[in-house]
């Protein structure tokens, strides 16, 4: 069964990634001559994130997806100030491991990565807390976009301008392959053992624990007020003398990631471990109890291994193949006579790339079951990536000519706010949600360094106008599924 399912995520993985690998390979062949050992290096990267992809994905669902439900049911057992604890340290335990977030803090000039990652997981956690009080008092999603992108704005008005798109870009790249599984798991029992018989429940709390990051690192910003950009350089072609050479880059960077993703799983299985025993005085092991839950117990050593194994290879593939070959692209269409052809290839960039995201087949399928059926797997799929397209186009519009992020963004989220209260809350919810899923890893990995690789081509400011393109690929998907909300109400 297990092995079934491997060669299911395996046809998954080559089918998500296969376009946007050919499309890039076309590209590279036109933009970046003569550079056999640049496409070898993307080829190999593209290698690691298929099998990646296939690992973490199986192992997601054996693993991630049962223990945030197994802590959602354990905790709503308790009184709420116990449940309001707990969400905070389950946000900040699962977003230290989350890929898109630890690719994102390595590329931010402005302030050292640890501490970017622990400023975000501390927004993750508190807001989880806060979607936890919006499921247990029924507060409708809407007044909680309302009132707390209000407060976002407003900050941002003081919020330092090199700053301010790095904050936006915290709360996208959160919400990626590791949180996205746990979440939702975690907010579904949540919602289920709290009997509430409203499905737009099960949904928002993604979206809401993304706003989190965004007023953390604005705070952040507002203490270190960081009066220019960091350095940034052209990209260097490396010199292979052998392909070993070059598939060595890849395996000298699989011990870091090792470490990484150790570091990052350890505190969600000490946590769950503890829950067990502490909350549900499981005795782990007694023989009766093993013999029991011998398989599930199988299954669930079985998907860490998978996790493990997949976000080593996934992370691999991404910042050695992908990161080069999104920032010397970049910097190449940049360099064009033409260089204007940088929005409409980054809107094809960006329709594929979505694919290949870890998180967002987990989001399509659980708003499939949640809809019965009446938002298909491929409708999400195609509003995801025409959102994504819009994005990557606009933010390519915004390496072109310097534009602030608050004129892109703040009318994107007054419209998807406008919009909340106008489609049903369901679908409001899963809006909200696919915005969090849809800048995940490879965002940070491909999309990112292509936007940062063309500024530093223009020689513009890299922090202001390269950066945010990851908040304006979580905010479009925002306004597109709303639409196919407002559709779908139109026809009911």
């Amino acid at each position: 069964m297990i092995l079934k399912n491997l060669r299911k995520k395996l046809s998954d993985s080559v089918i998500a990634v296969a376009p946007i690998t050919v499309f890039v390979l076309v590209l590279g062949f036109i933009v970046i001559p003569k550079s056999a050992d640049t496409i070898l290096m993307f080829l190999i990267g593209a290698g690691f994130v298929v099998v990646g992809l296939m690992l973490f994905s199986a192992g997601a669902e054996l693993s991630m997806i049962p223990m945030g439900e197994s802590l959602g049911s354990s905790i709503q057992k308790k009184n709420k100030a116990f449940m309001l604890m707990m969400a905070f340290i389950c946000g900040f335990v699962i977003t230290i491991a989350e890929p898109g977030l630890i690719v994102l803090a390595e590329q931010v000039p402005d302030v050292s990565s640890d501490l970017l990652v622990f400023t975000v997981a501390a927004g993750v956690g508190l807001f989880l807390a806060v979607g936890f009080i919006r499921t247990i008092y029924k507060i409708p999603l809407k007044y909680i976009f309302l009132v707390f992108y209000t407060l976002l704005f407003i900050i941002a008005l003081f919020v330092p301008q090199n700053f301010l798109p790095i904050a936006f870009d915290s709360g996208g790249a959160t919400t990626g392959s590791m949180t996205v599984p746990f979440i939702m798991a975690l907010g579904a029992s949540i919602a289920v053992k709290s009997n509430q018989s409203d499905e737009s429940d099960v949904f928002g709390l993604v979206a809401i624990s993304s706003i989190g990051p965004i007023l953390a690192v604005m705070l952040l910003g507002l203490i270190f007020a960081p009066e220019k950009s960091g350095e940034f350089s052209l990209t260097q072609i490396p010199l292979f003398t052998s392909h070993d050479m070059l598939f060595r880059e890849f395996l000298l960077e699989i011990p870091y990631y090792i470490r990484d993703i150790s570091l990052s799983l350890s505190p969600i299985l000490v946590l769950y471990a503890l829950t067990k025993v502490l909350v549900l005085k499981s005795k782990i092991l007694d023989k009766h109890t093993w013999k029991t839950n011998k398989k599930s117990i199988t299954h669930l050593v079985l998907g860490v291994i998978l996790t493990f194994s997949g976000l080593v290879l996934f992370l691999a593939g991404a910042n050695v193949g992908f990161l080069f070959m999104g920032k010397l692209l970049g910097e190449n269409l940049a360099g064009l006579e033409y260089n204007w052809l940088l929005v409409p290839v980054g809107m094809v960039l960006g329709f594929f790339l979505i694919s290949a995201e870890p998180a967002v087949s987990v989001l399509n399928t659980q708003v499939a079951a949640a809809t019965n059926g009446a938002i298909s797997k491929r409708t999400m799929k195609m509003s995801l990536s025409f959102g994504v397209a819009a994005a990557v186009g606009l933010s390519m519009l915004r390496v072109l000519t310097g534009i602030s992020i608050l004129w892109v963004i703040l009318p994107g989220y007054v419209t998807a706010v406008v919009l909340s209260f106008i489609v049903p809350k369901k679908f409001t919810a899963i809006a909200f949600d696919a915005g969090g899923v849809a800048s995940g890893p490879l965002t940070s990995a491909f999309l990112l360094p292509l936007a940062i690789g063309a500024s530093v081509a223009l020689e513009s400011n890299v922090s202001a106008d390269a950066f945010g393109l990851i908040a304006l690929v979580a905010m479009t998907p925002l306004i597109t599924v709303q639409i196919i909300g407002l559709k779908f109400y139109k026809q009911k």
